[in-house]
Parts: C-alpha cells; structure tokens; sequence
C-alpha cells in the first residue's frame, strides 16, 4: 500500500500524527511532550517514541556509512570533475549556498559550480530555467547527470544533511514568486528533520523551478507526509526509487 502511494503520490495533504508534538519542540527548543514525566503518557506513547528514536540513530548510520564510502569510491570521479570545471570556466570549483537546516538553522550547502561566477545567485531567489543562460558547458552535464549535487555527501557525513529527507530550500526562496513561508504557512514544520539529498517529493517527479503554486504546496505537503511518516524502510524504499529513477534518466537542467 505505501509503495504504491509513494510512486502514484495518493498522498493525504491534510496531515495529523503525534510526532507534531515533536516538530514543535525542534522549533521551540523544548522537550517533547512539554517536559512532563514520561509515566504520565500511555506505554504505547512511550513505545512509539523509542522506536523513533531508534529509527533515527538507524537513518543516521546509515548516512555515516553510505556517505563516506561514496566519497572514497566517487574519488577518482569527483576529482576529475575538479579539473573539467577549472578547464571550463573561471571561478571556484565548488558553489556554496545559505539554506535551511533542521530545526530552521541555517546551513552551507556544497555544490559543484554550474554556472558562470559573474551571473550565479548566491541566494537561490533566481530559480534555474530550462537553457538558462548561466550555465557552463560542463555544467549543464553536470546538472543533467545530477553530479553537481555530489559534493552534498560532505554535508551528509558532517550531520548538516541526510541520504533522504526534505528538499533542502535557500534561505528566502521563492514559489511562483512568493516566500515559501507566505505560500505555506506550515513550511518550517519540514525542517523538524535534516534535509537530504533526495526525498519523496524528488523521487514523485516534484523537481524543477516553482513556477505554479500548487507544485510548491504539493512538494511541501510532500515533505510533511515524509516527516511525520518517517521510517528507516520508507527511507531505503526512496532510495531504491531515487536510483531507479536516476538509471531511466535524469531530470536536472
């Protein structure tokens, strides 16, 4: 039944589960449950709430091993796309971007650099277009192939991201030309977890500029169907499915 939501995207949009105390207390800082004793909640409560927390310390494993082993097999790739970029234009290898972390801080995402330096928008406010004009001969393969987004396995090793989780957003970006937090006031309840390299949304098809507001509710409402569902099986399902969908062609531009 859940395979098959996740490729037809029958996904509920209104979205209700216990784990929203937990999205609050990401936000706010506090304790989940507000700090009260654990003997004063149900044992099923309590039951859930360790088997989450065991699920993350899974999913996180899980990024530690993959990334870091990604990284040393990827060596000999990654570096030759170090020289393709130098050869082909002037600038820094790699592109840094301000975006949304988990609970809402603000981290540095590492990309390789597609674009030309003298048109790149460090703040992502500027969507990419299909032949935008800022892109690099190099870059737009690399883009196609979805390789500028390796580099990202650093910031998977170092706890900034994960394999799988919410997209992760610019700071200040914009869908159909509004803040995503005007558009969805719900918006920031997608950070309660880390952002990951791929996700459900990704993996639907939901990819690309923002140009229509229901595409952006539709991904975030995506993103919060995957937080307050987390499991580390849900977790390996997108990634399957990341990968299957990579092999039959990529959709960057």
């Amino acid at each position: 039944m859940l395979a098959d939501d996740l490729t037809t995207g029958e996904l509920p949009v209104t979205i209700t589960s216990m784990h929203e105390n937990h999205v609050q207390s990401f936000q706010t800082g506090s304790m989940p449950y507000g700090g009260a004793a654990v003997a004063d909640y149900p044992a099923s409560l309590v039951s859930q709430d360790t088997d989450r927390k065991l699920q993350l310390a899974m999913k996180r494993a899980l990024d530690i091993v993959v990334s870091f082993s990604a990284l040393l097999v990827l060596a000999p790739l990654l570096l030759l796309v170090c020289a393709a970029i130098k050869l082909d234009s002037r600038g820094p290898i790699f592109f840094r971007q301000e975006r949304w972390g988990r609970n809402c801080t603000k981290i540095k995402v590492l990309k390789f650099r597609s674009m030309r330096t003298d048109l790149c928008d460090v703040t992502g406010v500027a969507q990419t277009v299909r032949n935008d004009p800022r892109i690099t001969r190099i870059g737009a393969f690399l883009r196609k192939s979805n390789i500028d987004e390796l580099p990202q396995l650093i910031n998977v090793l170092k706890g900034d991201m994960s394999l799988v989780g919410p997209r992760c957003h610019a700071v200040g970006m914009l869908a159909a030309g509004v803040l995503y937090e005007d558009l969805c006031p719900n918006y920031h309840e997608r950070h309660a977890m880390r952002p990951g390299m791929t996700g459900l949304a990704q993996m639907r098809g939901l990819r690309g500029p923002t140009d229509r507001a229901s595409k952006a509710r539709a991904r975030v409402a995506s993103d919060l169907y995957y937080v307050n569902n987390f499991s580390f099986m849900l977790d390996l399902r997108i990634i399957l499915g990341t990968v299957r969908s990579e092999l039959t062609g990529g959709k960057g531009f």
